[in-house]
């Protein structure tokens, strides 16, 4: 078992360089422990109970879905908990209590009882104000972090599947092979990519999964021109003739001989990739062709800003939480290409 998940001496060196290339390294952290937090943002904010204690049984309406049947309501009936909390079933005394998440407010919840008309400034219990529906910033920021961060990993990870794949198979059996991707690769290259996700939106709608094949379709290109001129020179490399000689097949001197030798472009360009996902489906919301509403976005609370001029909160927080989740993700792209420069262990040696 030790065999398998031990490192090679030249891995080894690059984490340990990544790891004193402080400001990356840092960057990294506070990006995986954010992210995670975020893929709990249903515990953190949410206008749904953690727990609730009725008539002597307890439910978890964050974890799944109760009908109004469960607390003394008729069953087609969807339970208001915030009013049901305030109902006299749940007084003092009874025995039943509700406990709700730190930020009580749901991503799509419109805020009843505001000091004004929305959106409105930060208070001490909306610490981020509201947007023009009265809904709380803070929470959709969380929401909308999780959502943009898991598609931009989506995008990244499968589009670099597919251009590793595309350009393993081009570098190696070359020919008319190559020729003719090559071909359709500047096709792909010349087709406007907003115009289609306009016209398949418009068509099909643009929920996640379509927006995810559609980045998909066209993401892939550049990685796979990197992995192509990685095979073309790893092909003529004495290990791989060897292999060949041996009468290993193909695929195998592909992914077990020649792939691990050409992962530097894949981990080097990962995090640009993320940097691009992520400003990609930014973008699109803040122009209207993203996420169907009420998803939350950063780049529609942007958009909301630019309505409302005056409401300062509307663009510095999504404009902030957005250019610092970048800057961080630049780091960790600048340390891993520090970290992985072929130059710096040539000097070493």
């Amino acid at each position: 078992m030790q065999k398998i998940f031990r490192f090679s001496p030249i891995t080894r060196r690059r984490i340990q360089k990544f790891k004193q290339i402080k400001r990356a390294y840092y960057s990294l952290i506070i990006l995986l422990a954010t992210y995670f937090i975020s893929l709990f943002a249903n515990f953190i904010a949410n206008d749904q109970p953690l727990l609730i204690r009725y008539e002597g049984r307890y439910y978890f309406p964050v974890l799944r879905f109760y009908d109004g049947s469960h607390f003394g309501l008729d069953p087609s009936e969807r339970p208001n908990y915030k009013e049901l909390n305030r109902s006299p079933a749940f007084a003092k005394g009874t025995g039943n209590f509700m406990i709700f998440p730190p930020v009580p407010y749901g991503p799509n919840e419109t805020i009843r009882d505001l000091p004004g008309y929305p959106p409105t400034p930060p208070t001490a219990k909306n610490i981020l104000g509201t947007d023009d529906r009265g809904r709380d910033i803070f929470t959709r920021l969380l929401y909308g972090y999780r959502t943009s961060f898991s598609f931009a990993l989506l995008i990244t990870a499968c589009s670099m599947t597919v251009g590793v794949i595309i350009g393993g198979l081009q570098g190696y059996f070359r020919g008319w092979f190559d020729l003719t991707m090559q071909r359709m690769i500047e096709i792909f290259s010349t087709m406007p990519f907003l115009y289609i996700v306009i016209i398949i939106g418009s068509s099909l709608g643009t929920g996640f999964l379509t927006l995810l094949l559609i980045f998909i379709v066209f993401d892939w290109i550049g990685i796979s021109y990197f992995m192509r001129a990685e095979f073309l020179r790893l092909r003529e490399v004495q290990f791989v003739e060897a292999a060949r000689a041996l009468g290993v097949s193909d695929w195998q001197i592909m992914f077990r001989h020649m792939l691990p030798n050409a992962l530097t472009p894949i981990i080097t360009f990962f995090p640009f990739n993320l940097i691009g996902g992520i400003g990609a489906l930014s973008a699109l919301d803040f122009l209207g062709f993203g996420l169907p509403a009420p998803t939350p976005s950063w780049g529609e609370l942007m958009r909301q800003g630019m309505n409302n001029i005056f409401s300062y909160w509307l663009s510095l927080f999504p404009v902030l939480a957005l250019s610092l989740v970048l800057l961080l993700i630049a780091f960790v792209g600048e340390g891993v290409r520090q970290a992985f420069d072929p130059k710096e262990y040539q000097r070493m040696e």
